[in-house]
């Protein structure tokens, strides 16, 4: 009996190893993260023109015209952003990894199939007003500011109000899809999936929000334009705790060589997933 009980030891504490390295490569507390790029392929977003010399990160010598799309900016922030969050064990998704057309429904769709916790979607801003700068958190919610509601008539373009309540309400709700054209029966299926998730998007948001602010706005001098409410499709369809991130505008020139720098993309990247990291903490609390 003794024998066996000796035998016996080394193999049990070999296999308590093991469980112990697994535990500690996939932490119990991991969660699923789905970074979704804003635009792509023929929707190319906000761009502006820049002379080669005021980019921060171009290498060019001579003096050339620059076109500069939301789209790649908003793919490289993305990807950094990935790369952050998997070093931190998470489990990273975009909702695309290069330059191609993927549409909101699409985009909502990989959020259930991965079977996201938390959706972040990354755009860069523009305005009329060349002046115009700094970064903005939103969240999913009602309100009456009639400047948000200019940014979501842009984001929000590609989605039509009938193909967004057929897409919330084929997983909100077992309706016939004559209702679903309703924009009443729209309006109360968003207003479910906000009663849903506006507690913990309103604490990521912040959260988020707090970490770029001590960051990006003290180091990088840009502007905290604050955290707000708005309703965009995306983040309707997503139907999970989820922000949209305004990194800055690219129709400021100084702004646009500001989100094009490898530093700037680097410490704000950094603050998301910190924000992120803050959040879960709390959460879990």
């Amino acid at each position: 009996m003794n024998r066996s009980v000796k035998f016996a030891t080394p193999f049990y504490a070999f296999i308590v190893i093991i469980i112990i390295n697994i535990l500690l490569v996939f932490p119990a507390n991991a969660l699923t993260i789905l970074i979704d790029p804003g635009h792509g392929g023929d929707d190319v977003g906000a761009k502006t023109i820049l002379p080669s010399r005021r980019l921060a990160n171009s290498k060019l010598k001579n003096d050339h015209i620059i076109t500069l799309f939301e789209k790649d900016l908003t793919l490289t922030i993305s990807k950094k952003l990935q790369e952050k969050l998997k070093e931190k064990d998470y489990s990273a998704f975009l909702t695309r990894s290069f330059d191609h057309n993927v549409s909101l429904e699409e985009r909502a769709n990989m959020a259930e199939k991965i079977k996201a916790d938390l959706f972040i979607s990354v755009h860069i801003n523009s305005d009329f007003k060349k002046g115009a700068h700094g970064f903005e958190t939103y969240y999913l919610n009602n309100h009456n500011d009639s400047a948000v509601k200019k940014l979501e008539n842009v984001e929000n373009q590609k989605l039509t109000a009938t193909s967004h309540a057929v897409s919330v309400a084929s997983a909100s709700a077992s309706t016939s899809t004559n209702s679903n054209n309703d924009p009443i029966i729209s309006k109360i299926l968003i207003d479910l999936v906000i009663e849903k998730t506006v507690e913990k998007s309103i604490k990521l948001a912040k959260q988020i929000h707090s970490e770029i602010d001590k960051t990006v706005h003290k180091k990088h001098r840009a502007q905290n334009r604050k955290v707000r409410p708005g309703l965009f499709y995306v983040l309707a369809l997503a139907k999970r705790p989820s922000v949209l991130l305004e990194v800055g505008f690219i129709s400021n020139q100084e702004e646009a060589n500001r989100l094009n720098d490898y530093n700037f993309q680097e410490d704000y990247v950094t603050a998301v997933v910190s924000g992120i990291d803050k959040f879960i903490a709390n959460d879990q609390k």
